[in-house]
């Protein structure tokens, strides 16, 4: 904790300090190097803004005084503060320090992990922490100052208050397994998606909300039969079930077993789903938080992953 002196100066704390060590101006002035004078004047000045005497002075010796023994632990701790100030300013400015907080909904976990990993193993004296939510949560949280940034899709609606940094860009697509019927199809369309038992994100999603937006009024019934925020849960049920669920277009890379089919009405720019980094505007970034997004937008995930 930073300890600041309001009507003194540490500078004055330290030369007390280094007198109250020697007992002797003439040897403190040598070893603070400045004058005899000099220290003569500082010692006094602060005396009189203390408004007692902190030394007792005469030809033979120089004693402290019942304030100087009370000053003295005191100001010896306010220096170390102010030293540990200056460094813990120094260790943020080199990342050697400090706390990131990042919010991210439930299906960025397959970004995060990787950057996180990076990230801790070139900065592991900074404490990350991360909090996975829905993205009205985490945006709220992020607008009350709880988080240096969001990872989550771009939302429908535009917030003057965010600052919104496109990582990348997917449509959505139908996922099965590698052995369901519809592995092989080149495509599909939203009314044979009928047909199938489906095993979709939760209401609130950003998949979820697109797929919402595109089936409404064309007057078909889907046979939703699982609801679920777990995209590692979601991945494990595809596998070893017939269910088919609906998911940006890259999120299989990587995953085995698993296949995405165009969904042709999906298939434009409009239905297109935009993850992004959300920072509120005209607010002070962390260096941490500058470094942590610099290494999230080179990685390779955010190029070829998307997400819930």
């Amino acid at each position: 904790m930073c300890i600041f002196v309001a009507d003194m100066e540490l500078r004055q704390l330290k030369y007390f300090v280094q007198l109250s060590k020697t007992l002797n101006f003439s040897t403190a002035a040598k070893d603070l190097f400045i004058t005899q004078s000099t220290l003569s004047h500082q010692i006094l000045q602060l005396e009189n803004e203390l408004g007692q005497p902190l030394f007792h002075r005469n030809s033979h010796e120089v004693m402290l005084t019942e304030a100087g023994q009370t000053l003295l632990p005191l100001a010896k701790q306010t220096i170390i503060d102010a030293d540990n100030c200056l460094l813990k300013l120094d260790e943020l400015k080199n990342l050697m320090g400090g706390e990131l907080n990042i919010g991210v909904t439930f299906s960025f976990a397959c970004i995060m992990a990787e950057t996180l990993t990076s990230f801790l193993r070139q900065y592991p004296h900074v404490k990350v922490n991360v909090s996975q939510s829905n993205m009205a949560d985490l945006i709220k949280r992020l607008e009350n100052h709880e988080f240096d940034f969001v990872l989550a899709f771009k939302p429908l609606e535009n917030n003057p208050r965010l600052e919104s940094r496109v990582l990348f860009s997917h449509k959505l697509t139908a996922v099965v397994n590698e052995h369901h019927a519809l592995a092989s199809r080149s495509s599909l369309t939203l009314e044979e998606l009928q047909r199938y038992d489906l095993a979709l994100p939760l209401r609130g999603t950003r998949a979820r909300n697109v797929f919402e937006r595109i089936i409404a009024g064309t007057g078909y019934e889907y046979k939703v039969k699982v609801e679920m925020n777990y995209v590692y849960l979601l991945f494990r049920l595809l596998r070893e079930s017939n269910y088919v669920t609906i998911l940006s277009e890259s999120t299989v890379m990587g995953e085995q077993g698993l296949r995405a089919i165009p969904i042709v009405e999906m298939d434009t720019e409009e239905n297109r789903m935009y993850g992004c980094i959300h920072l509120l505007r005209n607010v002070y970034m962390k260096k941490s938080a500058q470094e942590f997004i610099r290494m999230l937008d080179e990685s390779t995930s955010v190029l070829r992953r998307a997400i819930l």
